[in-house]
């Protein structure tokens, strides 16, 4: 059956105590309790049993940029490139709302709606808050954006949808708070963001795109809603979500839109006219709502009655809407069945509770997305790698820098160091989580522009925390590693280090530091693996097709470089034989001929399969560490450091050539005797692990028309393959595509540089350039590489994943360090066990702290590890008077996969 509609969220309560420091008073955390009262649909039109109810959701879909910059969409510049301005459709909505109190709208982006509010005289804000509070404006998901599913990690998911539902809350309250999630444009769906969903207490979930082989059987079956078991850890109803499927993607049925850049004819109602088209106009849509009907469950559907950056003149869309409706219902005089009615997906959602059916249960996740046999959207798990980079570091300092505002007290907010405004990079991380920011499907413009906004952020907020916690005190909240450096150049100088790690438990770290001269670490190249297990790790890449999307193509052999480096034993030391290869892949199709499409930047269509080594020869450098030269744009760094869990692979590509005019794709593949039989392992979001099968999808029979585009999922942050002996896990430092084509193979694509587009709306090439790189980008990145047995692997990848994503703090000063300088401080009084991460520490306001723990283990992967796990939180120096006695007041317990959230509020003694 379906889940609870309201979802109770569990309260709990104990006090915390933040230990005492010479520089600040003592504090009392307290707890304060979210509170979840049962939300009626008051606002709700009457629906009419024994008839179809056609419910008609007037929404647009302003995506926080994508041909435009987020800012030339909000003000409505740049018209050139695309019309659209988000103010505009406000200014409309709100205006045409109050000419009709049966109108309905729903709004999506808190990002661009705090703009707007934030222009707004009292008197409208306070017109709008009644809106709201009737339910007749609604704001869906409510997050910043509508982030990006594939390659967006959960971390920063969860802080972007907490920065605009906070928005939202503060500002119009519990009639603010979203009930549904709307991801109607991501390009595939991610099991964890249902699971996220799911916690945060949202009803329902409804998006647009999936595989067109899925949504034909979903069709023909009646299964296009269905409730989404999003977790194989957390206790069902815990991660369990009403998900629907929209009918039209998020478009408005054919022939019926009414914005002023549609074409459709308006509805012509004067009998008088030789136009009149009325009696056309209802007769078509009771044929489509009818045709909907046969593949949903119940006597309710939803038809979503907008687009992309719609209603900027909403007079057009509402004055017919108003007409259909009235002339629709009308023919029910005539014994027509059909009630239409405006609404919204909450509204819906209560109708299909009502109904009190059964729907089938959905246990995977929606990847990979297809619009048609040769497009599969895989591309984009790769798109613009710089980008990707950057966002996760930028995630990982964000985090950081909340830390320590929060353990700087109130010092580290005011002054001429203090944090200023934390807002800024916030924003930019949040606003980088857009399904086409992070994605890498924007135009280059904007990609530069997110890039832009990020760096912005890093100085108005984490420079000036750190300086002020690492640089300008006495006292530093940080480890801190003294290191003097006596260099012939520069004798007398003398370099403090400080390192923050933001991660609760204990990391090894292996710096490499350059100051003129290069100095590394002392470097081990020992390793103890299993000696029945070989390794190849080799470089190769795909060449896209050169045709236009109207041609007919018969696919040819064409070249490709294939740039291996074989590790040939694997035991008590490194011994490394290296090879480049020139190899010819053949086509994929045989000699089928068909209209395809090439890759871009949401697309990846290779016409190759099959390698065929031609020649072996390297060029290699060994000094504390194995310097490998494949070509003059491929080249790698391999690294085995003492005590370490895992073999490094950096990896530099670029510029990637395109002299040959072909578009290449660069991949990374690991070649392993392990017997994975098909089957590999992709993370979630960064979570949990899901199970992939080569040319298989759980919920129907699949026809594999691209063997290799097929076969890709987005890796988050990990991805491996076992049998029963071995697994080789690889951990990425960015989001990326990959796949298993060949058993006991690990292919990871780490860069793509493309010369035309895939013509689904970018208009450009991705051909990343720059006044740095006029040549084309180049980039840089690491996979961690280890070999656990199955049991045991878990316990050794879930931490290293952290670790890359959350990477310690490194700042430099000149000079020597104070005296009084202590060189150690730790928030915690204690490491936190094993399976438990700190996920987030921030300042809320004034005088609350948010924090947020997780269990960061699936259940039944780790025998050590995947067990309910109880924190006692009491880690101050002096122990603090528990109320009635009661010694659980300080024990939180988390079970696998479980996030806890606590506002705990600082009071001084």
């Amino acid at each position: 059956m379906i889940g609870k509609i309201h979802k109770q969220m569990s309260h709990d309560s104990w006090l915390f105590s933040k230990m005492a420091t010479p520089e600040y008073t003592p504090f009392v955390f307290l707890l304060l309790l979210f509170q979840s009262s049962v939300w009626g649909f008051p606002s709700c039109h009457a629906t009419k049993p024994g008839m179809l109810n056609v419910h008609l959701v007037p929404h647009t879909h302003d995506d926080v940029g994508w041909l435009k910059t987020v800012d030339q969409y909000f003000y409505g510049d740049r018209n050139d490139i695309q019309h659209a301005g988000v103010q505009y459709i406000l200014d409309s909505v709100v205006d045409q709302l109050l000419k009709n109190p049966d109108r309905r709208f729903i709004y999506v982006e808190t990002a661009f709606f705090y703009r707007w509010w934030k222009q707004q005289t009292d008197d409208m804000q306070n017109t709008v808050k009644q809106l709201v509070n009737e339910g007749r404006l609604e704001f869906v998901n409510g997050g910043w954006c509508m982030s990006d599913e594939a390659t967006t990690h959960y971390s920063a998911v969860i802080d972007q949808m907490t920065m605009g539902l906070r928005f939202l809350n503060d500002t119009f309250g519990h009639c603010g708070r979203p009930r549904v999630a709307w991801h109607i444009d991501p390009f595939g769906h991610a099991r964890e963001h249902a699971s996220m969903f799911a916690q945060m207490g949202y009803d329902g979930f409804f998006f647009g795109r999936l595989d067109y082989q899925d949504r034909n059987r979903r069709m023909v079956a009646r299964e296009q809603e269905m409730l989404w078991r999003a977790s194989e850890s957390l206790t069902p109803p815990m991660a369990d979500l009403f998900t629907g499927i929209l009918p039209n993607g998020y478009n408005p049925p054919e022939g019926f839109c009414w914005d002023q850049s549609c074409d459709d004819p308006p509805i012509r109602d004067d009998p008088d006219l030789e136009d009149y088209n009325v009696d056309d106009v209802v007769t078509r849509f009771l044929h489509i709502a009818h045709g909907q009907a046969l593949v949903y469950k119940t006597n309710h559907i939803i038809m979503t009655m907008g687009s992309d950056f719609q209603y900027e003149n909403a007079n057009l869309w509402y004055k017919n809407l108003d007409k259909l409706i009235r002339y629709v219902n009308q023919m029910q005089s005539n014994g027509s069945e059909v009630n239409v009615l405006y609404s919204t997906p909450s509204c819906y959602l209560q109708e299909l509770h009502r109904a009190n059916l059964t729907w089938p249960l959905k246990g995977d996740d929606f990847f990979p997305y297809a619009d048609s046999a040769h497009d599969f959207w895989t591309g984009y798990f790769t798109s613009r790698p710089a980008l990707k980079r950057y966002e996760r570091i930028s995630n990982s300092y964000l985090q950081t820098c909340k830390q320590l505002e929060v353990l700087g007290g109130p010092i580290s907010r005011k002054g001429p160091f203090g944090a200023g405004d934390s807002e800024t990079l916030k924003k930019a991380m949040a606003v980088a989580q857009h399904h086409d920011a992070v994605s890498g499907t924007e135009k280059q413009h904007v990609a530069n522009d997110y890039a832009r906004k990020l760096a912005n952020g890093w100085a108005h907020y984490c420079q000036t925390v750190t300086e002020l916690l690492l640089v300008r005190t006495t006292y530093s909240l940080s480890t801190l590693l003294s290191l003097s450096l006596s260099i012939s150049l520069y004798p007398s100088l003398s370099l403090s280090i400080s390192l923050y790690p933001s991660l609760s438990l204990s990391i090894s770290l292996y710096p490499s530091l350059s100051l003129s001269i290069s100095l590394y670490p002392s470097l081990s190249l020992s390793i103890s693996l299993y000696p029945s297990l070989s390794l190849t790790p080799s470089y190769s890449l795909y060449p896209s097709i050169i045709i236009s999307p109207s041609q007919s193509f018969s696919p040819q052999p064409s070249s490709l470089l294939s740039l291996c480096a074989s590790i040939v034993t694997l035991r008590d030391f490194l011994s490394s034989l290296f090879c480049v290869c020139l190899s010819r892949y053949n086509a994929s199709d045989g000699n089928n001929s068909e209209s395809i499409q090439m890759s871009g930047a949401y697309i990846f269509r290779p016409n190759t399969s099959t390698p065929f080594i031609i020649s072996k020869t390297a060029k290699i450098e060994t000094l504390q560490e194995v310097r490998q030269w494949f070509s003059p744009w491929v080249s790698q760094v391999v690294r085995l450091y003492t005590d370490s869990r895992a073999l490094e692979l950096e990896w530099t590509v670029g510029p990637v050539p395109i002299g040959d005019d072909l578009g290449k794709e660069v991949i990374s593949r690991l070649d392993s005797s392990i017997n994975s039989s098909g089957v590999f392992y992709t993370d979630s979001n960064g979570r949990e692990m899901l199970q992939r099968r080569k040319d298989y999808r759980p919920t129907w029979n699949l026809r594999q028309s691209e063997p290799i585009a097929g076969n890709y999922y987005p890796i988050n942050s990990r991805a491996y393959i076992k049998d029963d002996k071995d697994q080789l896990t690889v951990v990425t430092d960015r989001s990326q595509g990959g796949g298993s084509i060949q058993d006991g193979s690990l292919e990871i694509m780490l860069h793509r540089r493309l010369l035309y587009d895939d013509v689904r709306g970018v208009g450009e090439p991705l051909n990343e350039m720059s006044d740095i790189y006029p040549e084309g980008l180049v980039v840089r990145g690491r996979h961690l590489l280890s070999l656990s047995p199955p049991a045991t692997a878990a316990d050794t990848h879930r931490p290293l994943a952290q670790e890359v994503v959350l990477q310690p703090l490194i700042t430099f000063t000149d000079g020597e360090l104070h005296p009084s300088t202590r060189l150690e401080f730790s928030g915690l009084q204690a490491v936190l066990p094993p399976a438990v991460h700190l996920l987030t520490v921030s300042q809320w306001d004034q005088d609350t702290v948010l924090l947020r723990l997780e269990h960061q283990y699936q259940a039944s992967e780790s025998k050590e590890h995947s067990q309910p796990v109880t924190v006692n939180l009491q880690v101050s120096e002096k122990p603090l008077p528990k109320r009635g006695g009661d010694p659980s007041v300080w024990e939180v317990s988390l079970k696998p996969m479980e996030i806890r959230t606590f506002l705990l509020r600082v009071r001084q003694r």
